[in-house]
């Protein structure tokens, strides 16, 4: 079985940590550090209108005159947001996070968005379900099952 945006989210909770988009970039900052997460999704009038991560940070602390306290979250995100649908496989879901050099996909479903997810999900996610397969094709060829096996067929 090929794992899903879907499964990904299922197992994972769709729960997005979102922020409006006229808090400052610290407020921002504040919750992602409060959460455990390299993005907050920005809103606007309860709308997605776009996304801001560690990496727009990291480019605008290089910038002359940079205030995070004074900045706001609308002037600094990132408003062409990237999404997959959730029906999308894994292997696809990593061509558009290396395809586009992104980290975070929002994820849609009969175009609303219900979930994020970020290239460390989708990476524990199919690391897990190759740890599942592996396990399954040890017990496969195992002494045990193979003397099941002979006994299946003896009794046919």
């Amino acid at each position: 079985m090929k794992i899903t945006a879907k499964d990904i989210l299922d197992e994972k909770g769709g729960h997005m940590v979102t922020i409006s988009a006229d808090a400052s970039v610290y407020q921002a900052l504040t919750l992602m550090t409060q959460n455990r997460v390299g993005s907050v999704v920005v809103t606007e009038d309860e709308k997605i209108v776009g996304i801001y991560t560690e990496r727009d940070l990291m480019f605008q602390a290089l910038e002359e005159g940079f205030e995070p306290r004074k900045a706001r979250i609308k002037d600094h995100m990132s408003e062409n947001l990237i999404t997959a649908n959730v029906s999308e496989k894994a292997i696809e879901l990593y061509d558009k996070f290396l395809g586009r050099r992104i980290r975070h996909l929002l994820i849609e479903e009969g175009g609303d968005y219900i979930g994020l997810l970020s290239v460390g999900d989708v990476m524990k996610a199919t690391l897990q379900q190759k740890i599942e397969e592996l396990e399954e094709l040890n017990h496969m060829v195992s002494l045990e099952y193979y003397e099941n096996w002979k006994e299946i067929q003896a009794e046919r």
